[in-house]
């Protein structure tokens, strides 16, 4: 009886428990934030089509420990590559654009150099200039290390195989 106890409560404590999710904004909100409180900002580029983005969203996104990361570290926006919605940014607006059959947002456009490859993952520093788009599907073990990399100053003083080689893992 006590183990049929013990199990109803684990599984009602499973279901009820509330699973940490990465604080998304939209990109003019991450600008907003950072000019109250300066931190590095991360977009995510996808789109709805990529399989890949939503394994990413599915996988390392529900992270524990990538999610508090990202929350501690980051204001984090998740831009649609094709999204239709202008985005100011710099004194410049960018728009959906389709020409043809291609259709694409101009911001995600210039973030990715003309390069749409989605999942993206940009980094801002916090005086809101690229610092560095890394494309592709990233595992939690992978992530962790670039969120860790660009979140601080250690891209600017330290090449990344020697930052890899060292950083310790809190997966």
């Amino acid at each position: 009886m006590r183990n049929i106890f013990l199990v109803a409560v684990f599984a009602i404590t499973a279901l009820t428990a509330k699973a940490q999710e990465v604080n998304w904004v939209s990109f003019e909100e991450a600008l907003e934030l950072n000019k109250k409180n300066p931190k590095p900002i991360l977009i995510d580029l996808y789109t709805d089509w990529c399989g890949w983005c939503k394994r990413m969203d599915a996988t390392t996104y529900k992270n524990e420990v990538i999610v508090k990361f990202i929350n501690d570290n980051y204001y984090a926006v998740k831009m649609d590559g094709e999204g239709k919605k202008d985005i100011t940014f710099k004194g410049k607006t960018f728009k959906f654009v389709q020409k043809g059959r291609s259709k694409y947002h101009e911001l995600a456009a210039a973030i990715l150099n003309g390069k749409m490859s989605y999942p993206t993952t940009a980094f801002f520093n916090k005086d809101e200039q690229l610092v560095q788009a890394v494309p592709g599907y990233q595992t939690k073990e992978n992530f962790e290390k670039i969120l860790a990399y660009f979140s601080g100053d250690a891209y600017k003083s330290t090449p990344w195989k020697d930052f890899e080689k060292n950083f310790k893992s809190a997966l």
